[in-house]
């Protein structure tokens, strides 16, 4: 069910603002299910957020179960195949801070090496939104967790609504995650980053 919910999470990055998808992510990250059942089903439909099919599928298998409502959730709008993202992405922050600040620094000490982790990669985001760091990890399990626990991190060292992607192994991603991979930087590798890399 975690996997279920935290693909679907993960899609949903550039989609939804920032300050509500990181949120949704600390609740699936401590399994508060039935809090997402209740609020993600609405916050796509008032921000007439659509759904592929993939994703409609996953909204249902995941967030049902714990309650969502059933009209609420086949009432989100189709979307027949996800466009290019709007956002642009570069490696390096305009607003001039360096690959080398203490966010990368922490991350780098705490996910080198790390088991179930593969390749950590970093770039920024430039967006009507401002300017945020996005963070790429390759992860074997423990996704929703994992994220959590970035999330916290970041949001630990003044970054408000932290954006982190952490991708499964052999996932299929979205045209956001591919625009964000396509300029990131490596920060690190865990130890699982010879197998199980961000690239698929």
């Amino acid at each position: 069910m975690s996997d279920t919910c935290h693909e679907l999470l993960l899609r949903l990055a550039g989609r939804l603002p920032d300050d509500l998808l990181w949120r949704y992510r600390d609740w699936a990250a401590s399994d508060a299910y039935a809090v997402l059942a209740r609020s993600l089903p609405r916050t796509l439909l008032h921000g007439r957020v659509p759904l592929t099919d993939h994703e409609m599928r996953l909204l249902q298998d995941a967030l049902v179960p714990y309650g969502a409502e059933p009209g609420a959730v086949s009432s989100v709008k189709g979307l027949d195949e996800l466009p290019p993202t709007d956002y642009t992405f570069s490696p390096e922050s305009p607003d001039r801070v360096p690959m080398g600040d203490s966010a990368t620094v922490v991350l780098g000490a705490t996910l080198r090496g790390r088991h179930g982790v593969g390749e950590v990669r970093s770039c920024w985001r430039i967006g009507p939104s401002g300017v945020n760091r996005v963070l790429l990890v390759a992860a074997t399990t423990g996704h929703a967790r994992l994220t959590g626990e970035l999330q916290r991190v970041l949001r630990a060292l003044g970054e408000h609504d932290p954006c982190v992607e952490v991708v499964p192994s052999g996932l299929d991603l979205p045209p956001y995650h591919r625009a964000a991979l396509a300029a990131s930087e490596l920060v690190c590798a865990g130890a699982e980053s010879e197998e199980h890399l961000v690239l698929s």
